[in-house]
């Protein structure tokens, strides 16, 4: 069985629209991929609800390995928004090297994956974690994933999709798109900044055509994965 982790529903449903024989437990998605059995939780953004939902499908599922996996944005100026990455530094080294051979054809990056304790927009925050750390694309929550596997010795594979870039950026502040806190967005504080700048309406409109590709990217890229690994 395989475990796969996203923070959120809109990373998932792609993924959750492919899946035969579906059964929800223990806040746990379960089903199959082709005869592969798959079991998809929602970790929440961040670091602070992941590792005890994730003790939950490690206890509950017993994966043979997990996939963590959702968007991420880039930091560096080659990566575009869709183009899938595997995280050289959280991932288990042979699952890495079937899943770069799994997914020749959709040329996934291989990258060092930086996990923020926050959303990370800003131009200048990107070029600091890239200079600092030395990491081409941006999470919240695949460092947590990593320290939990690794203390149960199940072995990981992260692989993340580019949902934004310095030149795609998010479409306003993201603390009026997300409520980190609440794990929604807060409608009311969305439509009070649309009035205040209507020209947002746009932007959020191409942002979201954006993410849809991206999702749609990554569902593909994990609906092989399952098949074959």
């Amino acid at each position: 069985m395989i475990g796969i982790t996203f923070a959120l529903p809109s990373e998932s449903s792609g993924v959750v629209r492919r899946l035969q024989a579906v059964q929800r437990h223990d806040n746990l998605l379960s089903g199959k991929i082709d005869h592969r059995e798959v079991t998809i939780l929602h970790t929440g953004v961040g670091a602070k609800n992941c590792n005890e939902r994730l003790e939950i499908l490690l206890h509950k599922t017993r994966p043979g390995l997990v996939i963590g996996s959702g968007f991420a944005g880039a930091v560096s100026e080659e990566l575009v928004v869709g183009d899938l990455v595997l995280a050289q530094n959280f991932s288990d080294p042979g699952l890495l090297a079937s899943a770069e051979r799994i997914l020749r054809a959709r040329e996934p990056r291989l990258v060092k994956l930086f996990t923020s304790p926050s959303i990370i927009d800003s131009i200048d925050e990107r070029n600091e974690i890239a200079r600092v750390a030395g990491a081409e694309a941006v999470d919240m929550e695949t460092g947590a994933i990593a320290d939990v596997c690794k203390v149960h010795g199940v072995p990981l594979l992260s692989l993340r999709v580019i949902s934004d870039t310095a030149r795609q950026p998010f479409p306003a502040p993201p603390s009026v798109l997300f409520d980190i806190e609440h794990e929604r967005t807060n409608v009311g504080r969305l439509l009070a900044y649309l009035l205040r700048d209507p020209g947002s309406v746009w932007r959020l409109f191409r942002f979201g055509r954006q993410i849809a590709r991206a999702r749609a990217s990554l569902t593909d890229a994990i609906v092989a994965l399952a098949r074959e690994l």
